[in-house]
């Protein structure tokens, strides 16, 4: 919605890692170059440890460090850390493609095979990496269950290392008696905190000129409120930043001092004081209303005394004006009602879209997500992030929309160029959703589980065949360099027709967006 009114051309506060957005400060800087020690020179097989408060941006780190890896060092990411230990091993197998038919359920055979993947990558000149997010919320014994993968080793060298992410509750965590085998393998530990008042400043910059900004958006008090409101978390300054944004456009601002900072982040930390404040807006105003009507009864009520004060009373009103005055005010009909969202919750959200996406019930996400929506064998794909509305009118059917994180309501919804379609409650015109929307979406598909998640130039197998088969159907013109099961240059040139046609990405790459898009016309039951 703000957007274009601060020249901006794309959202610049996205709490999602995106790492065009990344802004490394000093202390970002020493928490990366701790985790580079510990995987490469330092580790030797041990534990790295990065925490830090949550929003501080470990994650973030966590995909910068992944990002650049060299190429001899392979990692597993584990997102999701509640888990019991032989759930985990699965996990881990699943992330580094360990095949483990006919092993589910057995921990030997699990660790077996991990054992043999793993020596198997050390004979290559592999190094392999298992890093561990939210490592707070690991049960002892899955921490356990990773502090014995480590013991797998050469003569001379460890197979495993392992990075801990977590809150701080993960160093008390370690400090338990149990733990102690496990906290002594740690070679390198760093805490990550809070930007201060310049690196905030600094980061805010960063994201609006990324994002397209051509001038200064916050004046110098509305950045010291935002730094003073956030605390130096990234999180909270992007929470808080795009409220501010919304506010000012709102009300037709320009740039944004630290009264509407100050204002979001009174919704951000306390929505219904935010909402308390309107409602008590109308009261207020009326009691000043009714107090200068008072202190004009007074005036008049003691005008005859005032002469002698050498002032000269009012003259008296006529009988016509106060016929009029005694008069009933006309007042003007009250605005008609906007129409309500009928928002739910997220869990709520997650098993209306599949019911309306003919998908077979699964568990929703602990958390907004896409959690494990690919699990369960029928290959169902997710895609989370922010878009436009023009997007979703593009994709032509519903998603889960997110109208506020902080109060977890959501509402499934299908956008028109006009109308935006909700799944319960009354249809209502696309601005007033836009008004509401906070621009995260969640969509889910279902697709061939043979297709793999990205298929690139010279990729050859049955998912390839699929993409071929589906783009000839979306496109007669399509001509591949032969309907084979082999990525060409026919295709690489179609992909990136394709994804300029549809305001994609332009690499040729055919990944999650591209997929989701063509699921549209593949003949699957929700298509």
């Amino acid at each position: 919605m703000y957007l274009s009114y601060f020249g901006l051309t794309e959202t610049p506060f996205a709490i999602t890692p995106d790492p065009r957005f990344v802004f490394l400060s000093k202390r970002h800087e020493d928490a990366l170059a701790h985790l580079r020690y510990g995987i490469t020179q330092g580790g030797g097989g041990g534990f790295v440890q990065l925490t830090g408060e949550v929003g501080t941006g470990k994650t973030t780190l966590s995909r910068c460090l992944l990002n650049e890896l060299p190429e001899h060092v392979r990692a597993a990411l584990i997102l999701n850390p509640i888990l019991d230990p032989l759930e985990l091993l699965e996990a881990i197998c699943e992330e580094l493609k360990v095949p483990i038919r006919g092993a589910h359920g057995s921990q030997k055979k699990l660790v077996d095979r991990l054992n043999r993947y793993l020596l198997q990558a050390h004979g290559e000149g592999m190094t392999v990496v298992l890093v561990l997010d939210e490592a707070q919320n690991l049960s002892p014994a899955a921490l356990e269950q990773v502090r014995l993968l480590t013991n797998l080793e050469t003569p001379t060298q460890k197979l495993l290392q392992v990075v801990l992410l977590g809150q701080p509750e993960l160093r008390d965590l370690l400090r338990r008696p149990d733990l102690r085998q496990l906290a002594q393998r740690i070679t390198a530990r760093y805490h990550l905190v809070p930007l201060d008042e310049c690196e905030t400043a600094a980061y805010t910059a960063h994201r609006l000129r990324v994002a397209g900004a051509q001038g200064e958006v916050f004046t110098r008090a509305g950045m010291r409120a935002l730094h003073r409101a956030s605390g130096g978390v990234p999180r909270l300054i992007n929470i808080i930043a795009e409220r501010s944004l919304l506010a000012a456009y709102a009300r037709g601002r320009r740039t944004i001092g630290a009264g509407l900072v100050r204002a979001a982040a009174a919704e951000v930390h306390d929505p219904e004081a935010g909402r308390e404040r309107a409602r008590r807006w109308p009261v207020a105003a009326g009691l000043a209303a009714g107090l200068a009507l008072a202190g004009w009864y007074g005036y008049s009520h003691w005008a005859p005394d005032l002469p002698a004060a050498g002032l000269e009373p009012p003259p008296a009103a006529s009988a016509s004006a106060v016929d009029a005055a005694a008069a009933p005010i006309a007042t003007p009909p009250p605005p008609a009602p906007e129409p309500t969202l009928a928002a739910v919750g997220f869990a709520a959200a997650w098993d209306r879209l599949l019911a309306a996406r003919g998908i077979p019930p699964r568990p929703a996400p602990a958390l907004p997500g896409c959690g494990d929506a690919e699990s369960g064998g029928d290959s169902v794909r997710c895609l989370e992030g922010r878009t436009t509305a023009a997007e979703l009118i593009e994709l032509q059917r519903p998603v889960i929309a997110e109208l506020s994180a902080l109060e977890d309501r959501y509402v499934v919804v299908q956008l028109t160029s006009a109308t935006a379609l909700l799944d319960a409650g009354d249809d209502v015109p696309r601005p007033v959703f836009e008004r509401h929307w906070s621009g995260r979406y969640w969509d889910l598909w279902r697709m061939p589980n043979y297709v793999p998640e990205l298929l690139r130039e010279g990729d050859r197998g049955p998912g390839v065949l699929w993409v071929k088969e589906v783009a000839a159907r979306a496109e007669p013109a399509f001509v591949a360099d032969t309907m084979d099961p082999y990525f060409g240059p026919s295709l690489r040139s179609w992909a990136l027709d394709f994804q300029r046609r549809a305001g994609l990405r332009e690499d040729g790459i055919i990944g999650p967006e591209t997929l989701r898009l063509l699921s549209r016309f593949a003949r699957l039951p929700d298509a």
